[in-house]
């Protein structure tokens, strides 16, 4: 196709200039000219004045589909009544079919329905619509939301306590506020008073000392100064 083809342009060039592989008669009266215009299927019946839209010459899912041009008394879910096929168009090898209401017939808006039945949308013009036809193009490819990608949110200032869940380890958050320089980071908050050992082991008091000061820490609070190093005692003065 050309174009500004038409089908009446495509008829009149096959009448004066046949294909050279075409075998048989010349186009004319009885046949029917097939277009595809960006998927949407159209067959004209070649009458003697005129072109004539013929509905139902292409039928490819005809063998299961439910709906058809013979098509009466279906009813459609979510709306009255009962409905009968009027006209058919095919869109991307797709059938579909315009619906009027046997109640209320004109007075009432159309719907379209796939082969299937399934509801596509409601129609006032038929296929003539350029809008109806559009509704069918997003039903048969309906358009891809792509989610807008906002940059990640500022992470909120974390307490101490907090920390241990941030990076999976209590004792290197509190390290980080409470030793006297980063290449200390081992583990252990050296800033604390050194236990006492009596007999190889830890007194209960120091066991007790070291407990309260971890717990000051995770709570964000204040080491009690008879807890803290010398060290770090002379530079807290």
């Amino acid at each position: 196709m050309l174009p500004k083809d038409t089908p009446e342009t495509i008829r009149d060039r096959l009448q004066k200039h046949q294909p050279s592989n075409l075998i048989g008669h010349a186009v004319g009266i009885s046949d029917v000219i097939v277009v595809n215009r960006d998927g949407i299927i159209t067959s004209y019946y070649i009458d003697k004045e005129q072109l004539v839209v013929l509905a139902g010459f292409i039928r490819p899912n005809s063998s299961g589909s439910l709906i058809n041009l013979d098509t009466e008394g279906y009813r459609i879910e979510g709306k009255n009544g009962t409905w009968m096929a009027t006209d058919e168009i095919n869109i991307d090898g797709r059938q579909f079919f315009l619906m009027e209401n046997e109640q209320y017939q004109s007075s009432a808006a159309f719907t379209v329905v796939d082969s299937d039945g399934k509801l596509v949308c409601d129609s006032n013009q038929g296929f003539d619509d350029t809008v109806t036809v559009q509704k069918i193009q997003e039903f048969l490819h309906p358009p891809v939301i792509i989610p807008s990608q906002e940059p990640n949110p500022p992470k909120p200032s974390l307490e101490q306590y907090q920390k241990y869940y941030e990076n999976g380890e209590y004792l290197r958050a509190a390290e980080m506020t409470e030793e006297q320089n980063y290449n200390m980071i081992d583990g252990r908050v050296n800033n604390l008073a050194a236990p006492r050992k009596i007999g190889g082991r830890i007194s209960v008091l120091d066991r007790l000392h070291l407990k309260q000061a971890e717990r000051a820490i995770k709570n964000g609070k204040e080491v009690p100064k008879h807890l803290l190093s010398d060290e770090q005692e002379r530079n807290r003065k």
